[in-house]
């Protein structure tokens, strides 16, 4: 699921911040190392974070059902999980760098949800919105220049972006088909079918029956 909300995150940034096919669009951790290595202009998304939103937690279980209603198998809810990615820029030049997180801003500031055409197919059967946010405050204290540290890299201008996904959680179990006829059956007081044929009842010599 991570690897699909990647490939999500960056077909909107290569058609809003690179409309020109001009540069990419990397995951790879900013590094030293790295830096060194890059030779075209590039924005930066580097998954620093993944923690489940519990307030998003459900009980019980998901009925999925046909195109009639019926009930074909069931499942746990999905688990919520907030991906959170550094984004920067990386050019020759600061002024450049700052034009394409501006571009990067443009395109993902009119998008509070992931945009339909975006969704992974894996979650379409879920019918969910996936919620969006970029250079929000996060919720718990981090320190950026903590992240630029332990990455052994200096401090550059970066944002903060955040997709909040559902993640699957398996088992699923197949529900037994629906009952489509039903059989009747009357029983006496004695456990007798109704429409069972009577003994006939015959007497002996002696006076006794059988």
């Amino acid at each position: 699921m991570i690897h699909e909300i990647d490939e999500a995150l960056r077909r909107i940034l290569r058609g809003g911040a690179l409309p020109d096919g001009t540069g990419d669009v990397v995951f790879e951790a900013p590094t030293r190392d790295w830096a060194a290595r890059r030779n075209t202009p590039t924005l930066n998304a580097y998954l620093y974070d993944i923690r489940e939103d519990v307030a998003r937690r459900e009980r019980g279980s998901i009925a999925e059902r046909d195109a009639n209603g019926v009930v074909l198998r069931r499942r746990q809810p999905p688990r919520w999980y907030r991906l959170s990615y550094l984004l920067t820029a990386w050019t020759s030049r600061p002024e450049d760098e700052h034009r394409l997180l501006s571009g990067a801003l443009a395109c993902l500031l009119p998008h509070e949800m992931l945009p339909d055409e975006y969704v992974p197919p894996v979650l379409e059967p879920y019918s969910v919105s996936i919620p969006l946010s970029v250079a929000v405050p996060p919720a718990e204290s981090r320190s950026l220049a903590d992240i630029w540290s332990a990455l052994g890299g200096e401090l550059k201008p970066s944002l903060d972006v955040v997709i909040t996904t559902p993640f699957p959680v398996t088992p699923v179990y197949d529900v037994a088909p629906p009952v489509t006829e039903g059989v009747i059956s009357v029983r006496g007081r004695d456990g007798v079918p109704a429409d069972a044929k009577p003994r006939m009842m015959r007497t002996n010599r002696d006076g006794g029956t059988r």
